[in-house]
């Protein structure tokens, strides 16, 4: 496993890598790294690309862990596209699952990597923003990044 954290516009973020794949990003750190493996730095940059409002999707391979149910609400999230939302009954009804509007909350609480897998496109059925691991400020900034640039 290594570790690796950066610097973005949202504050330090800690990535981590094993056995090949990303399985976890977490908001903050120390600021202390490794020496970054092959995959790192390829997160890094495209994070950084994210960032600067240069790149929309991810190629990097994933490895959350997760329940089964969780695994199914995360790939819903992927299906999300760039600067856009849906609600939680829509991510739920997107798994099968119609009345899971709050187990599909936890799943996205407990998603390992987030902006990656982008939880922060998911909004309350009121159109409002809500709980977010990174803060409401940060879920505000990438969901105005995206949007903001998607109208340029």
């Amino acid at each position: 496993m290594s570790t690796f954290t950066m610097e973005t516009p949202i504050g330090l973020l800690t990535v981590t890598e094993a056995d090949g794949a990303i399985t976890a990003i977490q908001f903050g750190g120390d600021g202390v790294s490794e020496p970054p493996t092959e995959l790192l730095c390829r997160a890094k940059q495209q994070l950084t690309e994210y960032f600067s409002a240069k790149r929309r999707t991810f190629d990097l391979p994933l490895d959350p862990h997760g329940t089964p149910f969780q695994k199914a609400a995360w790939s819903a999230l992927c299906q999300i596209p760039y600067g856009q939302t849906r609600t939680y009954g829509q991510q739920a009804a997107a798994i099968g699952k119609p009345k899971a509007c709050r187990a599909i909350g936890m799943a996205n609480h407990c998603n390992p990597v987030p902006i990656l897998i982008p939880c922060h496109r998911v909004i309350g059925a009121d159109g409002k923003l809500t709980g977010y691991a990174g803060g409401l400020d940060t879920k505000r900034y990438l969901l105005t990044l995206e949007q903001a640039e998607i109208s340029e």
